[in-house]
């Protein structure tokens, strides 16, 4: 969890603080952003990443309370957390920003997933939308569009058979791996990507093509 990942940053002579925060709330978000100035000085860099389909269910079986707890933890959490580190970025002219949606967003994902699709989905835009606000400010906001990677989301949510047909349906013959997305999120986050604002790269192995 959070834990180890501090140890191995601080291992690797970094500085880090684990924090449990509930991102679709506000004043847990601000608390939290405000913790981390305070231990480690100004938020340079956010990764949106906190997300999950909770559950799979079909039109007829989804609650309002499941369509809002899923769409408040996939976009609401992004945009809580983007607003509580811009005024600074804007202030410094430094930042960037990458939100984390998934190809559900784009092909509205598989059967029993409309909420989560629809929440991914408004992920894009609102990475689209920030960006135009933010860039006068040098402030870059992008995304990833991550396909079947294998996680411990797909452990619950997705069968061995649906994992063997999702890797039929991959160019590369694969699923991906966690470090994959990783890599283009460190990318998007480093001065090599100066220049991008408002994009979402797709990381599926050509499941999807646009």
């Amino acid at each position: 969890g959070a834990e180890a990942v501090r140890a191995k940053i601080e291992a690797a002579g970094g500085k880090a603080v684990a924090i449990q925060a509930d991102v679709t709330r506000a004043a847990d978000v601000q608390e939290l952003v405000q913790r981390v100035v305070n231990d480690l000085g100004p938020i340079d860099i956010l990764v949106n990443n906190a997300g999950s389909l909770v559950e799979r269910l079909r039109i007829l079986e989804l609650t309002e309370e499941r369509w809002d707890e899923v769409v408040n933890l996939n976009l609401k959490s992004a945009f809580l957390c983007s607003q509580a580190v811009a005024a600074s970025m804007m202030e410094r002219k430094n930042g960037a920003i990458i939100n984390v949606s998934s190809i559900a967003g784009r092909n509205g994902g598989a059967f029993g997933s409309i909420h989560y699709s629809t929440a991914k989905g408004g992920l894009i835009t609102f990475t689209k939308g920030l960006a135009k606000e933010l860039a006068p400010h040098n402030v870059r906001v992008n995304a990833v569009s991550p396909g079947v990677i294998d996680t411990r989301y797909h452990e619950q949510f997705s069968t061995p058979e649906m994992m063997k047909a999702y890797e039929g349906m991959i160019p590369l013959g694969r699923v991906g791996r966690p470090e994959e997305v990783a890599k283009v999120i460190c990318f998007l986050a480093s001065d090599a990507a100066s220049f991008l604002a408002g994009e979402t790269i797709e990381i599926n192995g050509g499941m999807l093509m646009e």
